[in-house]
């Protein structure tokens, strides 16, 4: 193996990604352990976890499947023993579980007026706490004892940086991850470990089952307006691929960005850079 390559390398680390059933951190998942990492794949659903999980083991590599409801702080302990157990400790953290609801989106049958608290709260608890400050907290208090650090990895969203139209509690929920990112990079760094790094990425918009009914018309499969617009506003001109997310992914997991923390990088096919002129 090269030095460059070595700088890169996330072999024998223990990776562990929440929402690792769904296609974006199940990529994730999978290519961290082709680069040699033991992957512990969490989701809520059980099945989807261990499909990846299962994966993984068929093409050669070290993976466990995890049910985990990161809005529960006991579910997150007890898988967190529980990894811990099975791989011996925790040196990588993605907290990928997210998403979005209908009923807290704008709509021209749902006003901004009429969009119900619950399915509010529930979105912004779902992305901030669960998608990030809880399973921070629990797998933190461990990885701030490792000697060599680790990483986590946050993930935010475009509409971080430029909210969208329409879906009002995912967009302040991922401004917020944003902002706690920065925030647990500097407390780790200063009151624990300045060796453990927390960071984030923000994909741009890739098409997966919690966006299509926005942006694809559900009985035609072509664009909507909406689509059509985003693509308009991409200099790349379109959507992102699950696997564009990896070399970031890696890079941020290993120690080739070591001297990198409290930043959010945008994998965007240029959309947040475009002002539309």
């Amino acid at each position: 193996m090269c030095k460059g390559t070595e700088l890169f390398s996330v072999q024998d680390k223990v990776a562990v990604i929440t929402g690792g059933g769904g296609v974006l951190c199940g990529t994730m998942a999978e290519a961290l352990a082709a680069a040699g990492a033991r992957v512990a794949v969490c989701d809520i659903y059980e099945t989807k976890a261990e499909e990846v999980a299962a994966k993984i083991r068929a093409a050669g590599g070290d993976a466990r499947a995890y049910k985990m409801d990161v809005l529960l702080t006991d579910s997150i302990r007890e898988n967190c023993d529980a990894i811990c157990r099975d791989f011996g400790g925790v040196d990588i953290l993605i907290n990928g579980a997210g998403g979005n609801l209908k009923d807290a989106t704008t709509s021209p049958e749902l006003k901004f007026f009429d969009l119900p608290l619950s399915a509010l709260e529930k979105v912004v608890a779902l992305n901030l706490y669960g998608g990030a400050i809880l399973p921070c907290q629990v797998f933190g208090r461990r990885m701030v004892a490792n000697p060599a650090g680790g990483s986590i990895i946050n993930i935010s969203s475009m509409n971080a940086f430029r909210p969208l139209t329409r879906i009002v509690g995912y967009s302040a929920a991922k401004a917020a991850v944003s902002n706690a990112t920065q925030w647990l990079a500097v407390h780790f760094a200063q009151e624990y470990n300045p060796r453990l790094r927390v960071n984030a990425i923000a994909p741009g918009f890739f098409l997966t089952e919690q966006n299509r009914y926005l942006l694809t018309d559900k009985e035609t499969g072509q664009l909507t307006e909406r689509g059509k617009a985003i693509l308009a506003h991409t200099p790349m001109g379109e959507f992102g691929k699950p696997e564009d997310l990896v070399g970031a992914v890696l890079w941020l997991a290993s120690d080739a960005s070591r001297f990198v923390t409290g930043v959010i990088i945008p994998i965007d096919g240029g959309f947040s850079a475009f002002s539309g002129v």
